[in-house]
């Protein structure tokens, strides 16, 4: 974790804690109802170091700290989708905090396609790693509040966006507005689905705060920002802002995915989290390993 975690408060009362990690850019949320002292972690984040294979868990720690500081009940750990940038402490915080884990159902789908490329024979079927795999409209309750599941596939087939009031966490639909939005060019992911589904967020209130996933920093910014609201994004963002059309969308973000690289952590990332941040379960010499698939250039 970098720098000191940051708290707001929103309109509908959820109290929100902000967990940036400058090595994968990515930032995990502690949600919590301040009048029953429920609380949910949204998309936390098991260091790892690729070079020494040592993974650890200090950004985690740092929630049940704060989690522990405040009298907050950990009964969620909510995940937006499979990342593929950084492992899942999902299991690790399910252990220490007894929480139950989360994902979109499109996660089946996820599954069924990368854990033949990763030999991921222990991955149990039908997303039995989660305890609970979320439909469109479903919704979980927090306390007094209540957190609302929306479909958003298209960045994968597994993303949802997960509304609390004027609060949302998008997962990787889209960036900060002079960021832009999700690369669609993984397995399953449809450029023209990511549009629609942004644009189910953004018909809501203007005024609805949009919690990011990740913030590369843009061009031009000095400090990591990772909230914006819906009226921002609609008039500004680099990609969709400013009633960009479907077609113009789907041509331009397929041309760009076409020069992307695969992320670095891809491997290692994808066949932690279809097992909801579980490790690969130990060979006979009692360790476990992470695989990465050779192909001839």
């Amino acid at each position: 974790m970098t720098g000191t975690p940051a708290t707001s408060q929103s309109d509908a009362g959820a109290q929100i804690t902000a967990f940036f990690d400058e090595a994968t850019n990515s930032v995990s949320y502690l949600v919590a109802d301040p009048a029953t002292r429920a609380a949910v972690v949204v998309d936390p984040v098991l260091d790892f170091d690729p070079a020494s294979g040592i993974v650890s868990t200090g950004s985690a720690d740092a929630i049940l700290q704060r989690a522990s500081d405040q009298g907050l009940a950990i009964e969620w750990v909510l995940e937006t989708h499979a990342h593929a940038d950084h492992l899942s402490a999902a299991a690790y915080l399910k252990s220490k905090a007894g929480a139950q884990t989360a994902v979109g159902r499109g996660i089946l789908d996820v599954q069924r396609t990368f854990a033949p490329i990763v030999d991921a024979a222990d991955v149990q079927p039908d997303g039995g790693d989660f305890d609970r795999l979320l439909e469109d409209g479903d919704t979980i309750p927090l306390g007094e509040l209540t957190i609302e599941v929306i479909a958003t596939p298209g960045h994968t087939p597994a993303c949802v966006t997960y509304r609390i009031g004027d609060a949302a966490f998008v997962g990787d639909t889209m960036f900060m507005p002079d960021y832009g939005t999700a690369r669609c060019d993984f397995p399953g992911g449809d450029a023209r689905q990511l549009y629609r589904s942004m644009h189910r967020i953004l018909s809501l209130p203007r005024d609805t705060r949009l919690f990011m996933c990740h913030d590369y920093k843009a061009p031009g910014r000095e400090q990591f920002a990772w909230e914006t609201t819906v009226g921002e994004q609609l008039d500004g963002n680099l990609h969709i802002g400013a009633g960009v059309a479907e077609e113009d969308y789907v041509a331009m973000r397929e041309a760009r995915d076409a020069t992307l690289k695969p992320p670095k952590l891809l491997y290692p990332a994808i066949q932690v989290n279809i097992r909801a941040g579980r490790l690969p379960s130990p060979d006979p010499n009692g360790r476990s390993y992470l695989k990465i698939p050779l192909s001839l250039a």
